[in-house]
This record gives structure tokens, C-alpha cells and sequence, in this order.
């Protein structure tokens, strides 16, 4: 069975009790948030009040802006609010976002990831059992935790930690410490299976797990349309988004290995020019067909289902959900992945 979560990718925070009640509704299995124009975290704390049984997560926050013990009281409040139904979902984003939209020192993103994970589990369990707060990393310090600032413990699990990532310390990092590893957007089957699987299971190696404890969650572009035309029109979105992210030296690492290494430099020339028109134009049929899904609407199910089975536990569809609009489509892909 795979899961299917929806992401909440720029909605009103005035629309996210409607569009959870109605995600849930429908049978969705999660709701996740972005931090893109929105906080990741207080759409979810909405989200837990109007809700059940839906699991709530960040696909991502960004990991660096916020202090460990910030992000550890948020999410133990959401754990708790929402019953357990919480997933800490963070990415540690590119150098120029840290250091020009949040304004953090960009320092050894991976290692001081490692200190994260590693910080966060140790401040839940001094709330969670009593002990003594003693963190000491390169990074990141925590020694004092007096009952004044302590939460104390909940009756649920610490919320899982899922990180994101593309390259191979960080899906080994997943594969040792995490409890689940987001994919980027920018994913295909061949590095899936030739690259991220195997170095999760590497990372997993080296901690003594299984490596079934680390959960996938995969986000996809989807070309879909009745006709021709539609599809189209739905192909030139997925090409811009994809010529975005290629464009990206940190990503460059998909790209080489589909043997497209050149088109990366091309991509980024272009998006220093601001020739962000010219971009699309860039990316193939192959290209297009490596990372997204293409069809006609009623096809879809079943090659998402074709793609991800076998490799990932969870899905995402690179397409909005508005309450209301192609539910009947919504429900046969939810139906077709449980299966």
C-alpha cells in the first residue's frame, strides 16, 4: 500500500480548515505544508483541530533558521495537540536562501544536520523520561533545562524526523538516524533505485537498523489532461518547474546520472540572465518523462502506482487540491495506491 499526502503549496491560512476537513474526507493520508510564502508549522496546528485521523507533517521546514530547541517545542506541542499524528519534516535548503532570504551562516550543512537530529532527540528526551539535558556538538550546546522550561512528557511517541535531501550524506544521514527521508521534487526511478535506495540502506548498515525503519515519502510532477491540448498545456508547467530546480548546482548530481550533466550549467546560465522563458525550452521529452508521470487523467493512478511501488512508502502529486474539484480523480488515485 502506498500512502497519499497532499501538500498545502500556498494556500490562504484562512482556507486550511476547509481543505483538511475535506482532504480527509476524501481519504487522504496526509497533509503536509511547505515553507515557501507560508510557516510550515501553524497551518498544521489548524489542521489537528479540524481533523481526526489525517497524519500532519512539514515536507519541509527549513532546518537552520530556528534554533533546535525552537523546532523541539513546536513539535512536541503539535505531537500532542494532534495525538501523535505529527512528522518533522526538514531540509536544510541551498546556501543562497540561508544566507540571503533567512539571513543564517551556511557552515557544513550536513554534519551540522547531523547535530540537529541528533540535538532534537536529546531535548525530548529529557521531557519525555527526565533526564539530564547533555548535548555537546561542534554546532550546536544544550545543558540547561530547568522544570520551568521543561514541557514535560505526552502520551505519545517523539514525532518522527523525516530530513530531505539528494545527495549521499544525506540519504546515509536518513538511513543512521532518521525516521523518514523526503525526496526532492526532482526525482526519477534510475537514481531512486541506482542511488538514494542504496546509499539509505548503506547509512541504515552502519547504525544496526533495518532498513524498513526509514520511511520514503516522494513528491511527483504529473502531466495530465483529457486531450492532447490539456496535456500540453500541463507539460510546459512541469518543464518550467523542472528547468527551476535543474538549474541548481546542488541537484546536478540527478542530472549526471541520466548522462545530462551539461544541462544543468545551461539551465543556471540561463536563470543568472533572467531568461526564464528560454528555460522550458531546454528541457527534453526525455528529460520531461524521466521526472514526472504522463498521461491521460484516468491513467494516472495506475502509473503512479507503477513508478513508486516497491521504492517508497508515501506520495505526493505536484498538483493542487482544492476541495470541490476533481474529487472523483482524487479518490481513484487514493483507491488505486491503497490497493
Amino acid at each position: 500500500m502506498l500512502k497519499l499526502d497532499t501538500i498545502l503549496m500556498g494556500s490562504s491560512i484562512a482556507k486550511v480548515a476547509e481543505t483538511a476537513r475535506a482532504a480527509e474526507r476524501l481519504g487522504f493520508d496526509g497533509l503536509m505544508t511547505a515553507e515557501t510564502s507560508h510557516d510550515p508549522y501553524l497551518p498544521l496546528m489548524i489542521a489537528a483541530e479540524h481533523t481526526e485521523a489525517v497524519e500532519l507533517g512539514t515536507s519541509i521546514a527549513v532546518a537552520f533558521p530556528r534554533s533546535p530547541m525552537i523546532t523541539a517545542h513546536t513539535a512536541w506541542d503539535l505531537q500532542d495537540y494532534s495525538s501523535g499524528r505529527f512528522l518533522l519534516g526538514l531540509g536544510t535548503q541551498v546556501k543562497g536562501h540561508n544566507e540571503k532570504r533567512f539571513s543564517v551562516p551556511w557552515v557544513a550543512p550536513g554534519p551540522r544536520l547531523r547535530e540537529l537530529v541528533e540535538s532534537l532527540h536529546a531535548i525530548w528526551t529529557c521531557w519525555q523520561e527526565g533526564k539530564r539535558l547533555a548535548y555537546a556538538g561542534k554546532y550546536y550546546q544544550f545543558s540547561l533545562m530547568t522544570p520551568f522550561f521543561s514541557p514535560g512528557p505526552i502520551r505519545w511517541q517523539r514525532p518522527p524526523i523525516y530530513i530531505a535531501g539528494v545527495n549521499e550524506y544525506m540519504c546515509r544521514l536518513a538511513g543512521e538516524l532518521c525516521d523518514g527521508f523526503h525526496l526532492h521534487p526532482l526525482n526519477s526511478t534510475k537514481y531512486l533505485d541506482e542511488v538514494i535506495l542504496p546509499l539509505i540502506a548503506e547509512g541504515a548498515a552502519l547504525a544496526g537498523r533495518e532498513v524498513s525503519a526509514v520511511t520514503l515519502a516522494a513528491p511527483c510532477f504529473v502531466v495530465k489532461g483529457k486531450n492532447d491540448e490539456e496535456r500540453e498545456a500541463a507539460a510546459l508547467a512541469v518543464r518550467q518547474q523542472i528547468a527551476f530546480y535543474a538549474s541548481t548546482r546542488t541537484y546536478r548530481a540527478v542530472l549526471d546520472a541520466h548522462g545530462w550533466g551539461e544541462l544543468g550549467p545551461r539551465l543556471h546560465d540561463c536563470s543568472q540572465k533572467g531568461a526564464w522563458s528560454d528555460m522550458a525550452e531546454l528541457v527534453s521529452d526525455d528529460v520531461l518523462e524521466a521526472f514526472s508521470v504522463i498521461g491521460r487523467s484516468d491513467e494516472i493512478p495506475g502509473l503512479l502506482k507503477k513508478r513508486f511501488e516497491g521504492r517508497v512508502q508515501r506520495v505526493s502529486l505536484y498538483l493542487p487540491f482544492i476541495p470541490g474539484a476533481d474529487d472523483d480523480w482524487w479518490q481513484e488515485v487514493i483507491r488505486t495506491l491503497h490497493a
